[in-house]
């Protein structure tokens, strides 16, 4: 059986990096390969083209209530479009009045999002977790505050009730009802909104758009601070794509096949992955299921249905992903069929999933799948470094992009990284003042994240992601604790018990681990128990405590100081909440926001005579 890996050569360009290094010891970055000046004007122009070049093509499909594909063609999708375009520009929209989605990934939702930036329209999507798992709806009602929408959409609008009375104060926008939808006063049904059609008003507006004009609008994921409303330009979408073409020529061998659940209302579900399918006239099967034990299964089912080329994901989804593909050789199969490409992002892949994907790969196909990642963020668009070759290992980033400028910054004993470039963004909208203080005096976004590189003598091997600066913390020895690197090392330690890890030790004299635990793999660890065990008996099981233990004695016996191995650790039964931010819709885990939701838990983890439930080595 081969253990080579594709022609990655023939998949990805060569990385090349220029470096300029100035008096003042920061450096600048740039890919070797140049951006040209003339791409795509807008996103609408790669549906004109595979509406003509490949009308009949699948461009999107979803689940219906039967549960059997319902599918879009390109040529369908550009009439469609069209006819909702027609309506859209009869409801005084604008920057200043947009369309606001509600819903989840759906046709509907892509076809009302491509109709109104044919118009020259933003829409902003906004996660379901600010509807649907709020008490107070407190985020939902600031971001409608800050877009005061023309028209927001939810389907089924019933679902969404609650959240539409909330903020209904807030806005003099029509309620678009989704086709899922039962009648509801008030609101106007999906299927009215496609009656007419006026290509040639359509076409005109369409031909006003402009590089500059916006696209989106993408709220922040909140992973540190309060949500922003970040503004897309059409330039940003566009350049984006473009670079990933130049970095990934591959994709002109192949339309690309993907099986989705990464959100709209996110600039990596959004810019990167449903753009890529656009641009390349590819399909998008729409994943209705999510990296949660309630909606794994509909992931699962999906997967045995589709084979994608190029599968997208978060780290978290892999963890989960992983044993079921281990056990179920039938998904195992399909899965890897015609698999050229795994990607992550959110968060850097854990060693050991990054080597089980390899050799599972290899098992079922003879050869090991290429795994590769990408850097950036939602005022990004959101590449700005690619992983356009084998990785060393887990975690690195790539190199920057072509058009993207990186700077590199000491602080304190990291290298802060900033960005410059095409891609980024113009501001926040309405909010000038934190615009102004989001770049330094040279346009460079103060992204807030540190890289190092992972040889300086080779730059072309990449940069690694060193985690956010705002994240580290010192001991009370004054030793800096570098928790980006030291999660993922942790994770890997405890497999398969830790399925994310919290670092504690703020003003503390050594570090703790708040455990988010795989729950399955735990009960696998538990001989004798019954499989509807509490969670809570789950986790106090001995098997399960001694391999938290075994795998902090093997960090401790590693070496390298109080700063990098934990000397306690605390699994949490209560999974992580999206309505309290401690966990986004990408499943990147905000270290701040469960450090203070559950500041109990840190005192209880620390407590001068632990609980027994307190591991420690």
């Amino acid at each position: 059986m081969s253990t080579e890996i594709p022609e990655i050569d023939a998949m990805f360009a060569r990385p090349v990096v220029d470096i300029e290094t100035r008096p003042d010891g920061s450096r600048i970055l740039r890919s070797g390969i140049p951006l040209p000046d003339t791409y795509a004007r807008c996103v609408g122009e790669w549906l004109e083209l595979w509406a003509r070049e490949a009308p009949q093509r699948i461009f999107l499909a979803e689940r219906n209530a039967a549960g059997e594909w319902d599918t879009l063609t390109y040529g369908e999708a550009r009439r469609r479009v069209v006819a909702i375009a027609t309506w859209l520009s009869g409801q005084d929209l604008s920057a200043e009045r947009p369309v606001v989605i509600l819903s989840d990934n759906s046709i509907e939702h892509a076809l009302l999002m491509l109709a109104a930036m044919h118009i020259g329209v933003p829409s902003c999507a906004i996660s379901t977790g600010n509807s649907l798992m709020s008490k107070d709806f407190a985020k939902l009602k600031g971001n409608i505050e800050l877009m005061r929408p023309g028209v927001i959409y939810a389907d089924p609008v019933g679902r969404f009730a609650a959240a539409i009375d909330a903020i209904r104060p807030l806005h003099d926008g029509v309620v678009l009802a989704g086709g899922h939808s039962e009648p509801m006063p008030g609101c106007v049904p999906f299927a009215e909104i496609e009656a007419n059609s006026d290509e040639a008003a359509v076409m005109a507006a369409f031909a006003r758009i402009t590089p500059d004009t916006i696209g989106k609008f993408l709220f922040t994921s909140g992973s540190v601070g309060t949500p922003k409303a970040v503004i897309n330009t059409q330039r940003m979408l566009c350049s984006s794509q473009l670079a990933k073409e130049l970095v990934w020529p591959f994709l002109h061998n192949e339309p690309p096949v993907l099986m989705e659940w990464l959100p709209w209302s996110h600039t990596f579900g959004s810019n990167h992955d449903f753009n890529m399918v656009l641009r390349w006239g590819g399909s998008l099967y729409i994943d209705d299921g999510k990296p949660t034990p309630a909606l794994l299964g509909k992931t699962l089912r999906n997967l045995k249905d589709v084979s994608p080329t190029i599968y997208f994901s978060v780290p978290r989804a892999y963890d989960m992903l992983v044993p079921e593909l281990r056990r179920d050789k039938a998904l195992r199969e399909c899965f890897f069929k015609r698999l050229k490409l795994i990607f992550y992002a959110g968060a850097a892949l854990p060693q050991h999933l990054w080597a089980e994907l390899e050799n599972l790969s290899e098992e079922t196909t003879g050869r090991r799948v290429t795994m590769v990642s990408s850097w950036g963020s939602t005022e990004t668009a959101p590449l700005a470094t690619d992983c356009h070759f084998q990785a060393v290992r887990s975690g690195v980033i790539g190199v920057p992009v072509p058009g993207t400028e990186l700077k590199l910054v000491s602080s304190a004993d990291k290298l802060e990284v900033r960005v410059r470039g095409p891609n980024v963004f113009p501001g926040y909208w309405k909010q000038p003042e934190l615009t102004a203080k989001s770049f330094d005096e040279e346009g460079f976004y103060l992204i807030g994240d540190a890289v190092e590189f992972v040889d300086p003598a080779r730059p072309e091997q990449g940069l690694l992601f060193d985690g956010r600066v705002g994240e580290d913390f010192k001991l009370l020895t004054g030793t800096w604790v570098h928790v980006g690197s030291l999660r993922v090392k942790g994770i890997d330690a405890l497999k398969p018990v830790a399925q994310d890890i919290v670092v504690t030790g703020h003003d503390r004299d050594e570090i703790g681990f708040l455990v988010f635990p795989n729950i399955p793999e735990c009960r696998s660890l538990c001989t004798g128990l019954p499989a509807d065990a509490p969670v809570e008996q789950v986790l106090s099981n001995p098997a399960v405590l001694a391999r938290v233990r075994l795998g902090m004695a093997a960090m401790v016996q590693g070496g390298g100081g109080s700063s990098t191995v934990p000397a306690r650790a605390l699994l949490m039964a209560e999974p992580p909440s999206v309505e309290a931010g401690e966990i986004t819709d990408k499943g990147y885990i905000n270290q701040r926001a469960v450090l203070t939701r559950r500041k109990d838990l840190v005192e209880y983890l620390y407590a001068e005579m632990p609980d027994k439930s307190v591991v420690t080595v």
